[in-house]
């Protein structure tokens, strides 16, 4: 026991020494102080150029977006069906399932590289008959032969004490890619509530283009059989006859192929949820009357913070510090290796004396070993992992980047949306009037039915444009909140943090 306390006394002091390879302590990525890309909530006031000048002061309504607001930013829609849809895709959807596999797998790997720091134990067991005739080169002169057993069992056992912290920084190594595999769940988590938001506003869109052409189709049926009757009765146009008939079907023409993409759109949410296609047909049918349109957001500044705790840049830095770690296991190979072996068992040539105390054998020391030449080939492993060390830096910082740019690109089609949503307002109300008044002025033989066709035309196409730009609005918040990490709520440890500093 006494010559245990040295070897003990060693593997702590081992624990403690300095692992060779550089010591990841992070890296930061500054942002530029810019002015953030805000067109402005649309005021009813025009600029010298006829654009709508943004509202200023309390007269701009909009909230200004906090970090909370984007936890689980589906729910400000107050939609159950929303809702539902959210829950069955980070339940069901097979490539988030896959993505949760992939993190299993990343942990386990973990659970397998702590082993180096442990005893390794094999044992074995074995039973040998050995025979040689008397003119074999063992017995050869003695005449006789030999008949022999031999039973053997035991125990091999061989530590190494990680001198240079080669073992450490393979640790190192797989902690950080588990983590950096549990912030691509995080990742999938938010790319996935963000898909099933946008579907599903894309679907009710649609669906109201469809509501908006079979409302045109209508107006137009009755105009053309209004006209059909005056012909038919001898007082009316057979040219406008002709030109109500055409507009009609160009506008039934455009009926199924939105149709055939509420099917498509349809069809998309139920394997994004993990459901067959078909299934929830029923629960996706149109609502009326259901104004898509929330509480318009704002950002005082481009929100540091959520930038640079969005999963895909976290785990950027993550993959990051485990190849900082495999310099250090690269480097580690240069330095020598000290294990300490041992070995315990029993040995006997009769059957009746294997387990007596006679036949114990053991032995333990320590061995050592040190790559005095290998061709270069560890210095060329160092350089190579020094090469990844730098790509992937290089990587987090491009992340950041681009993640910046996202927030930028959203919010700036956000606010953008806006006017031109407010723009088509005032174009409909005007297309509407000039409907109206074409009707008339044909009615009373002052214009032809050209006017009222043109006329017609334009509102479909406006009132259409109009209701895609109100689900852009959506669909852009939508994008907002997912440049922003939004949607992480349901995962563990995934909510966002901060929000307050702001760069």
């Amino acid at each position: 026991m006494k010559r245990l306390i040295p070897l003990a006394a060693l593997v702590a002091g081992c624990s403690v020494l300095p692992s060779v390879g550089p010591d990841y302590d992070g890296v930061d990525v500054e942002l530029p102080d810019t002015a953030i890309p805000d067109a402005g909530m649309p005021s009813t006031n025009h600029t010298a150029r006829g654009e709508f000048a943004p509202a200023k002061g309390e007269d701009d309504v909009r909230r200004v977006l906090k970090a909370q607001d984007i936890a689980e930013w589906w729910k400000r829609f107050e939609d159950p069906v929303l809702d539902g849809l959210v829950e069955s895709a980070v339940t069901n959807n097979i490539s988030y399932l896959m993505a949760q596999e992939r993190l299993l797998a990343s942990r386990w790997e973990l659970l397998g590289t702590m082993a180096a720091y442990l005893p390794q134990v094999s044992g074995s067991a074995g039973f040998t008959r050995l025979e040689r005739g008397r003119y074999t080169s063992t017995m050869a002169g003695t005449g006789k032969t030999l008949h022999r057993d031999l039973f053997a069992g035991g125990f091999d056992a061989s530590w190494e004490i990680d001198l240079f912290g080669g073992n450490r920084r393979t640790t190192e190594a797989a902690f950080a890619r588990s983590e950096a595999q549990e912030l691509q769940v995080e990742d999938a988590w938010v790319s996935l509530t963000a898909e099933a938001g946008l579907q599903y506003v894309m679907l009710r869109t649609t669906q109201e283009r469809i509501a908006v052409a079979r409302k045109n189709l209508a107006l137009q049926i009755e105009t053309y059989e209004i006209l059909k009757s005056r012909m038919d009765s001898g007082i009316g146009d057979e040219l406008a006859v002709s030109q109500s008939q055409y507009i009609m079907n160009q506008t039934h023409a455009a009926i199924p192929p939105l149709l055939a993409q509420e099917e498509q759109l349809k069809n998309s949410i139920a394997v994004l949820v993990g459901e067959m296609p078909g299934t929830l047909h029923g629960k996706l049918d149109p609502v009326e009357e259901r104004d898509w349109l929330v509480e318009p957001v704002r950002l005082e500044s481009v929100p540091l913070d959520l930038i640079r705790t969005r999963p895909d840049v976290r785990a950027a830095e993550r993959s990051f510090a485990a190849q900082v770690a495999h310099v250090g296991v690269a480097k580690s190979m240069w330095f020598p290796k000290l294990y300490i072996n041992g070995s315990l068992g029993l040995e006997s040539v009769k059957g009746e004396d294997f387990l007596k105390r006679g036949a114990l054998y053991g032995s333990l020391g320590p061995s050592f070993s040190w790559p005095i030449f290998q061709g270069g080939r560890i210095y060329s492993t160092v350089k190579a992992e020094e090469a990844r060390m730098r790509e992937a830096c290089l990587n987090y910082e491009l992340s950041v980047e681009k993640a910046y740019g996202e927030v930028r690109d959203a919010y700036s089609a956000y606010t953008q949306e806006y006017h031109r949503y407010q723009a088509l307002q005032a174009a409909v109300k005007a297309a509407q009037d000039a409907v109206a008044i074409s009707n008339d002025l044909y009615k009373n033989g002052l214009k032809d039915f050209t006017a009222v066709i043109d006329a017609q035309r334009s509102m479909l196409t406006l009132e259409e444009a109009l209701v895609i730009s109100r689900g852009q609005i959506t669909e852009k918040l939508i994008a907002l909140y997912k440049s922003l990490g939004g949607g992480l709520a349901g995962v563990e440890g995934g909510e966002a943090e901060g929000g307050d500093d702001r760069s």
